[in-house]
């Protein structure tokens, strides 16, 4: 860890006996040989742990994630989210508000293995930073509020991390709240997420009298008695248990580990011949190595997780936690990508994240899958098909980068100098190595498109997904137009969900983005790093059109331009599709006669029309969903070019569209909302002016949790509502669920408010 911080001072170029000799000076717990220093550098794959920390908002992800840098060597001080002083929080907007907002990776070491940690957003306005860190991520850690269990938000990220098929461990925090529950949060992991909790350690003490673990593995009592307020937790005592130890406590601990023992054995084939064989009459005498093992195997294999708990804000139970990370969680070569064996030794890396430095440019982070990453090289980016030279290679240390001079498989480096590459690209060596690859997998039968095509081989990227507001965006004077296009830019490589648009009839810039707080982050990021005071306008919301009925129709386009006349002539059938099967999807075809006829210039013309009129609907100009096109009938006089055919079917859609009938969709959003039963009756009463919805209420230690759906239109301002209504005792979260038609009431206010007619 340190090492690096020398590297960055002394130089590449410094000879190797030199490097070494000065390392040593400063540093005198480092190996002697060089050897040993370049594995300091690229440890063993097996040795290596990439792993993000994942949560609903404020359950204490960034308070775990600095004091397993503390614990590690990597900082010399507790860093506090309140205090606004974390690593990994280091944006000044993550510091004022206290909450994550982007992902932000750092290297440390923990018992001669290397732990590459991503902290990740809990706020759903953030989601994608959480879908991109688990896309390349190898294992993960969920943190949980032991008071409130699984949240609204450990859902969404609990299924991100199924979808990608990462190995988890749980951590229960915050044990040392009064209203810490330990069946509670294992239940509403087994009932909610849906998954096996494997319990390896049970609480000593509850609330404030929380002091330690028992470790059931090796059942060993793991105690922090701090001396002051002031004890940063990094000494404790491990005891075993005694039988002159309280009884009652020896029977929990007893029955505890029997349970575990069991249901290990349920969930792992191999422990439970082991357990037939040499402990089937005494599960007392079970080998605390092999158990560990089998509890590594049942979490690789995604039927189990393992569960902790702890206080991180009190410094306890952070140190097993980092012991479980090593032991349980996968290397990565424990992690099988198919794609990724078929460039065998040549580099193939994976571009998921973007941030900007204002000296050195875009900073792309890559995770490595195969191959050796070296400065003053060139690379080739398969999906932009362009050929690039990586200037430097650095390791994340948060908002501090280390130069190296190379990294190997299995870790998350830091480049400069990409200029072309975005989230979701695939970096090799060169076109010759991917096309190599290509051949490889059209001989093992991988593929069935053509021949040595380099598309074959590209890593899946990340999904992104559509913003739900927007806004006009302008700059204080014309003046700072180009600057303000350049932020733009800039952040919208950084953040994919973000974006930016410019209204054809007005000219004027659109923002797009997930929610509220997404677009007023980002308006205070223009503001404070690139020091443009940006006017936003007032934010609305991201609505959907779609059709009512079945309607055929033909529409004839003739128009000279010049000397030379266009004719053209399209029929065209366009109906309903129901958009819960359909989602957000707009489909067309050509009739099986039109498909063998049509020259495929033409048909890239008719393309082009259709794709230009699913952007803009009949009644507000928002995007068509649910819309299948059937081309009927394309009649081309000699010399019409193809941009009119494109003009003409745009117009014959358009025709369409307003015979069938247009319908506004909104999104309405899932919503939970965690309250006292005091409140509730004023919560629902709100809840009902905003045409929203009840499904269910449930209890949660002394609160009550809404679950409902309502209208995104109707949730401006919620947080201050609800503020007011509940005296500042209630939380909430809100996700997108799905588009609904709007009623025919609300659609005509709508459309009066937005002709400016209310």
């Amino acid at each position: 860890m340190i090492w690096g911080r020398y590297l960055l001072t002394a130089g590449l170029q410094s000879c190797r006996c030199r490097l070494g000799c000065h390392i040593r000076r400063q540093y005198s717990f480092l190996p002697d040989d060089i050897k040993s220093l370049r594995a300091l550098v690229n440890p063993d794959i097996s040795k290596i742990r990439n792993i993000g920390i994942m949560a609903h908002i404020d359950a204490g992800k960034t308070t775990t994630t600095e004091r397993m840098l503390y614990y590690s060597g990597y900082t010399r001080a507790l860093g506090d989210v309140d205090d606004g002083d974390t690593v990994t929080d280091f944006l000044a907007q993550e510091r004022e508000r206290g909450i994550t907002i982007q992902s932000a990776a750092v290297t440390f070491d923990w018992k001669s293995h290397r732990i590459n940690l991503i902290d990740t957003p809990g706020h759903v306005d953030f989601t994608l930073e959480v879908e991109r860190a688990l896309r390349v991520l190898d294992g993960a850690v969920a943190v949980f509020d032991a008071s409130a269990g699984v949240e609204a938000q450990t859902l969404t990220v609990w299924r991100q991390a199924e979808k990608h098929h990462v190995p988890c461990v749980c951590f229960l925090n915050k044990m040392d709240k009064p209203a810490a529950n330990l069946e509670f949060s294992i239940d509403s992991i087994r009932q909610k997420l849906k998954a096996n909790p494997v319990l390896l350690q049970i609480p000593i003490g509850s609330g404030k009298n929380f002091t330690g673990v028992i470790d059931l593995i090796t059942n060993q009592k793991l105690i922090w008695k701090p001396k002051s307020t002031e004890d940063d937790g990094r000494v404790f005592k491990i005891h075993n248990l005694d039988p002159s130890d309280d009884a009652e406590l020896l029977q929990t601990v007893s029955e505890a580990r029997t349970a575990l023992i069991e249901m290990v054995a349920d969930l792992d084939d191999e422990f439970a011949e082991l357990l037939l064989t040499d402990f089937s009459e005494n599960f007392d005498a079970v080998n605390s190595i092999k158990l560990q093992e089998a509890v590594r195997r049942v979490t690789l294999a995604r039927k189990g997780v393992p569960v902790l708990c702890g206080s991180s804000l009190r410094n306890k139970g952070v140190q097993p936690l980092l012991d479980a990370i090593t032991a349980y969680l996968p290397a990565p070569n424990e992690r099988h990508h198919d794609l990724v064996r078929w460039y065998k030794e040549d580099l193939c890396a994976l571009a998921f994240k973007v941030m900007h430095d204002k000296q050195r440019g875009p900073l792309v982070f890559l995770r490595i899958y195969s191959g050796t990453l070296k400065p003053q090289t060139a690379v080739h980016n398969i999906n932009r098909n362009s050929t690039e030279r990586m200037s430097r290679l650095l390791v994340p240390f948060a908002d501090q980068h280390v130069e190296i001079p190379s990294l190997t498989a299995g870790n998350i480096a830091l480049t400069v100098g990409l200029k072309q590459t975005v989230t979701g690209d695939t970096i090799v060596s060169s076109k010759a190595s991917a096309a190599a690859a290509a051949r490889r997998a059209h001989n093992e039968g991988g593929t069935k498109k053509r021949h040595g095509d380099p598309a074959n081989v590209v890593l899946s990227g990340v999904e992104i997904p559509d913003p739900v507001f927007f806004c006009t965006i302008e700059p204080p004077t014309m003046a700072k137009q180009a600057d303000l296009e350049n932020a733009l830019n800039c952040l919208q490589r950084e953040d994919p969900s973000l974006k930016v648009r410019v209204d054809p009839d007005s000219g004027q810039t659109i923002l797009c983005g997930m929610g509220e707080l997404h677009i007023e982050i980002v308006h205070d990021r223009i503001r404070r790093e690139y020091g443009i005071e940006t006017h936003l306008g007032p934010l609305q919301v991201a609505y959907r059109e779609t059709i009512l009925h079945e309607v055929s129709t033909t529409d004839t386009l003739d128009r000279t331009v010049g000397e030379r006349r266009h004719v053209v002539t399209v029929k065209l059938a366009v109906r309903p599709v129901d958009i819960t099967s359909a989602g957000a999807s707009c489909e067309f075809a050509f009739t099986e006669e039109l498909e063998g006829h049509l020259s495929p210039e033409i048909k890239e013309a008719v393309q082009n029309g259709m794709h230009s009129s699913y952007l803009q609907g009949p009644l507000l100009g928002y995007p068509l969903q649910g819309i299948s096109t059937l081309v009927q009938g394309v009649a081309i006089e000699p010399g019409t070019s193809p941009a009119m055919v494109s003009a003409c079917v745009s117009r014959c859609m358009l025709k369409a569209l307003r015979l069938a009938g247009g319908q506004v969709l909104e999104p309405v959003m899932s919503l939970e909302v965690t309250v006292g039963e005091e409140h509730l009756g004023a919560v629902l009463g709100d809840l009902a002016q905003r045409r929203g919805t009840v499904r269910d209420i449930q209890s949660r230690q002394d609160d009550k949790v809404l679950l409902g759906t309502v209208p995104l239109a109707e949730m401006m301002g919620y947080s201050t509502a609800l503020r007011t209504v509940t005296s500042g005792n209630a939380t909430f979260s809100l996700e997108l669920d799905t588009y609904e038609a709007m009623n025919i009431q609300d659609q005509n206010t709508l459309l009066k408010r937005m002709g400016g007619l209310l």
